[in-house]
């Protein structure tokens, strides 16, 4: 009985100061799918069942709002119409004959999740409901979300079962939609024209999150997408047919933000460990390359160097091409990224150099402005 005491007092003494590496784990069992990936890099940093198919409600609407934006209609002005606000659902309760600018149906759409504004949003940018549909599947092909298929511009459910995702295709729709200036300010915004967020991560939740959608329906319940960022480091959360999201999210946000740090893997610059005699002191790379790691995983990069083979014509430096191979990146022995190696002579842009200063010279002399 004594030993029985002793090895729980033990067990207890470990728990206490080792204790569980993550609540995100834990914190998102109720979720059917759930997501955490790196924004920048696109590393999936806490997967659960993250390509199973599901429906999705509302935030099929980044999608809609990406479309609008990208369409470059956002000053238009639109007649709303009849058949647009014959939907069910949340509503910014528009009526037909009311005039709106597209932007402020994007608004409408992203912050209270109006279906009649979806419907008004694919009417004026497809042409249709249905012309807009077709470009909805279309843009998904286009970014890779492969377990995607859209139905509708809102995310309604319908008996057919025809409009579905995954947590991981709605992160990489994410993903895409973020790079855009516009779509970040609109999914950011908390409070337009009398209208708040329905996003409480947002709002009031949690101080990191910069957006998101928030989505529901009977069938396919709760779904989320957030996105947070913290001291550089810039994640998306998904969760899918979760009852407790907001908590999740927050939970999966902390895993991220505390296990992983943004690394600088591959600097910018000249390559001094390239020693070929024609390529030595002139191959550089263009960008530094980033990616989130633990502690642990930051002596477990390694990078390879794989090089055009020379040609003769090489001897003549203006023969050898802009790029002249690539630098593979591995993590735990896994590729993760490639990145071009560049080439460009010294002397080669000295010569360039001389004759744009030349130019530059000639042009003054004959009295034309320059802007250098």
């Amino acid at each position: 009985m004594k030993r029985v005491i002793f090895l729980l007092v033990v067990i207890v003494l470990i728990l206490t100061v080792f204790p569980p590496r993550t609540s995100a784990v834990t914190g998102a069992a109720g979720a059917r799918s759930a997501i955490l990936m790196d924004q920048d890099s696109g590393r999936i940093l806490y997967e659960k069942n993250a390509n199973e198919v599901s429906r999705i409600a509302s935030i099929t609407k980044i999608m809609t709002a990406i479309l609008a934006i990208e369409s470059g209609k956002l000053n238009k002005t639109v007649t709303v119409s009849d058949r647009a606000v014959r939907t069910e659902g949340s509503s910014i309760y528009l009526k037909p004959g009311d005039k709106i600018k597209l932007e402020d149906l994007v608004y409408g759409l992203m912050l209270r999740s109006g279906n009649d504004a979806a419907n008004a949003i694919a009417e004026t940018v497809g042409g249709s409901i249905e012309g807009f549909v077709f470009l909805m599947n279309q843009k998904a092909k286009e970014i890779g979300m492969n377990n995607t298929h859209f139905s509708n511009p809102n995310g309604l459910d319908n008996s057919k079962m025809d409009h579905f995702s995954t947590a991981y295709d709605m992160a990489l729709l994410t993903r895409y939609a973020m790079q855009n200036k516009t779509y970040q300010k609109i999914s950011g915004t908390k409070f337009y024209k009398g209208w708040r967020n329905k996003n409480r991560l947002l709002t009031e939740k949690y101080k990191y999150c910069t957006g998101g959608k928030t989505g529901f329906t009977k069938l396919a319940k709760r779904t989320l997408v957030t996105t947070a960022s913290k001291n550089g480091e810039n994640l998306i959360a998904v969760t899918l047919n979760d009852p407790d999201d907001w908590n999740d999210h927050i939970s999966m946000f902390e895993y991220g933000f505390k296990n992983f740090d943004s690394t600088v893997i591959l600097k910018q610059g000249k390559i001094s460990a390239i020693k070929n005699k024609y390529l030595k002191n002139n191959v550089y790379i263009k960008h530094e390359v980033d990616y989130p790691l633990t502690k642990q995983e930051r002596n477990a990069v390694e990078i390879e160097y794989k090089l055009m083979k020379p040609s003769k014509s090489w001897k003549d430096n203006e023969k050898i091409p802009d790029i002249v191979g690539k630098a593979v990146i591995y993590l735990n022995n896994t590729q993760i990224r490639t990145v071009p190696i560049y080439y460009h002579a010294s002397n080669k842009k000295a010569k360039e150099g001389w004759i744009k200063e030349f130019l530059h010279v000639f042009l003054i002399q004959m009295g034309v402005k320059t802007n250098g």
